[in-house]
């Protein structure tokens, strides 16, 4: 299989069509990228159609240094920003998100997965939106630090300290949905 950084350098070079090929091996993880940051289907998969005209648009920018999958995500990023700049004051969220709850569980067990899994969606989505992006770049689409760290420009021990900061933080709402004191 050829390499995405590879057919990125080809695209960058003038073969347009072979973004094709990245599309096809990106677009879902970026779907479930920003289905999670903003709960919309529509949205998300316009958001999608926007990051890859992006990626064309910016093409003769792309550099090496850095994998095509962290600088797709930046730019991801960077259209989910300026989405949200238009949609300021449109602060419905609605999770859409896939069930995680397992097939072969008793019925009881099923349903307490489903409710546990629906209070899980509504704290990250009470989850400021930079905690929220952070932990869905690292624990929904297992991004590496270095990864999200060339997404966000920033450091990769500053991506460490956001993501446990986040997981806390997702925790401590998690308890309080349910009802458990915090400890």
């Amino acid at each position: 299989m050829v390499e995405d950084e590879q057919i990125m350098r080809q695209v960058r070079d003038g073969e347009v069509n072979r973004l094709e090929v990245l599309f096809d091996r990106h677009q879902r993880a970026l779907l479930h990228y920003f289905l999670h940051l903003t709960g919309n289907r529509a949205a998300s998969e316009d958001l999608v159609q926007e990051a890859f005209f992006r990626v064309l648009k910016y093409r003769r920018s792309y550099q090496t240094e850095n994998t095509f999958r962290a600088w797709l995500f930046q730019i991801g990023r960077n259209a989910y920003l300026d989405h949200l700049g238009r949609r300021k004051n449109e602060v419905a969220w609605a999770a859409e998100a896939p069930e995680a709850a397992s097939p072969d569980a008793a019925p009881d067990r099923l349903m307490e997965e489903k409710q546990e899994t629906a209070l899980l969606r509504q704290a990250l989505a009470e989850l400021p939106p930079e905690k929220r992006e952070v932990l869905v770049m690292s624990r929904f689409l297992d991004l590496k630090y270095e990864e999200i760290a060339a997404a966000l420009q920033c450091e990769v021990g500053t991506v460490k300290v956001r993501v446990y900061r986040a997981l806390h933080e997702l925790g401590d709402r998690f308890f309080a949905l349910r009802g458990e004191p915090l400890s």
